[in-house]
């Protein structure tokens, strides 16, 4: 199997535009030939999807999800280029399994460009403190706490957490997946979670198995 450096993603990266992950998987794939990494992302029309995020994306949809028992409800506007797309079952059906995710993993942010810079610092410094008090190296200490700071990110923010339906990728690929199918730029703006006695001193549930087993 070939060694797959981040070098080498990150320069088909600047080829193609696709994301990361995606040219990732394509070198593993392609076993690090650049060349047919190239191909590969074109045949899944990722490459593609990576030119078409520059768009302008003014139409679209407000999909909402209520959990059964009405215990979680999700607004989101998911955004396209054009009324025919937006009026489509495909589109509604994909906004819907963004609210479906928003329901079950509760994000934080949309992106990580999102996120305050003052709970990050607070993030960071309360990661630095947990790991010196682990007893780690000093020297190691920032690496671990930009490993942690990426894992934060994967837990708060909605493109990039897991994709509850596909673990193996994450809703940023699962974005450009669509895009590639419709050919219009995609994007999610905004959404809102509430959830029944937020804040209520109460039993927790496993809402994100719940939202799995209405969705199958």
């Amino acid at each position: 199997m070939a060694n797959i450096t981040a070098a080498m993603v990150k320069e088909l990266r600047e080829t193609t535009g696709a994301g990361m992950m995606d040219c990732k998987k394509a070198l593993v794939h392609t076993e690090g030939d650049k060349d047919k990494a190239v191909d590969f992302l074109r045949e899944k029309g990722l490459a593609a999807a990576a030119k078409k995020a520059g768009r302008v994306a003014a139409e679209g949809v407000v999909t909402s999800y209520i959990h059964a028992g009405g215990k979680i409800g999700v607004l989101v506007e998911v955004n396209c280029e054009t009324d025919f797309v937006a009026n489509t079952d495909e589109f509604k059906e994909f906004a819907r399994e963004i609210a479906m995710q928003i329901a079950a993993a509760n994000p934080t942010y949309v992106t990580r460009d999102e996120v305050d810079t003052k709970e990050l610092d607070h993030e960071r410094e309360v990661l630095r403190v947990q790991a010196l008090e682990e007893g780690k190296p000093e020297k190691i200490v920032e690496k671990m706490v930009e490993g942690r700071i990426e894992k934060y990110y994967k837990e708060v923010c909605l493109l990039e957490q897991p994709f509850i339906k596909d673990t193996d990728q994450n809703i940023e690929g699962f974005v450009k997946a669509q895009i590639a199918k419709v050919g219009e730029n995609i994007s999610i703006r905004r959404f809102v979670r509430y959830q029944l006695g937020e804040g209520i001193e109460k039993k927790v549930d496993d809402f994100a198995a719940e939202v799995m087993a209405a969705a199958k």
